[in-house]
């Protein structure tokens, strides 16, 4: 193996791991030093490959950001009628929360924080996706309201669960197990407290 193939895949491992603390295990206040001896490395090749344990996490958030985007890329498909649309999104999203438990309560903590969140949506798509709900309305295949507050209840379904994860599960008892198969099963839940029909 090359020196670059190895170097790659180091900078790699230090990566995955630091994802898995931190979106996984939901261990935002992992040191350097932790995230070096999870992935079995020296600490200071963390430093090397990254400059420092904040710019390493600016990458694995910009890289889970992206996981988010392609997500929202579903609902730009204009091809699809409004409620597979919206069907596949929360799939995806189900999914995505499945994969990194923790995502959105880090993405909720960095705003807390004032540390900049990127931009998700286009304008262009938010105004189709009001229209679009708009025409559901008229159809009367959603409850009349505004269409702000169509997004805000999917999201809110969609993210609250993941975002108080760590709290339901102390509070109500509940295993790691037990919570992914609460989330897995949500998908038709949201999709008919959205939809009349």
């Amino acid at each position: 193996m090359s020196n670059q193939a190895k170097k790659d895949q180091t900078q790699e491992l230090i990566k995955e791991t630091a994802k898995n603390l931190f979106f996984v295990k939901g261990k935002f206040d992992a040191t350097t030093q932790e995230i070096a001896d999870a992935a079995g490395v020296n600490r200071t090749l963390i430093n090397y490959y990254f400059r420092s344990r904040d710019n390493l996490i600016q990458i694995i958030f910009d890289e889970a950001q992206r996981v988010e985007k392609d997500k929202s890329k579903i609902i730009q498909n204009a091809d699809l009628p409004f409620k597979v649309k919206i069907s596949k999104f929360i799939e995806g999203s189900l999914s995505t929360s499945l994969q990194y438990p923790y995502l959105e309560t880090y993405i909720v903590s960095q705003i807390n924080k004032g540390n900049c969140h990127q931009k998700e949506i286009e304008e262009g798509v938010l105004e189709t996706m009001y229209k679009d709900i708009e025409k559901e309305m008229e159809l009367g295949n959603i409850e009349k309201m505004a269409p702000v507050q169509f997004i805000l209840n999917m999201v809110s379904l969609l993210v609250f669960p993941s975002a108080v994860r760590p709290l339901f599960m102390e509070n109500l008892m509940i295993s790691d197990q037990e919570y992914d198969k609460i989330i897995s099963e949500r998908k038709e839940i949201i999709l008919n407290m959205l939809f009349k029909n």
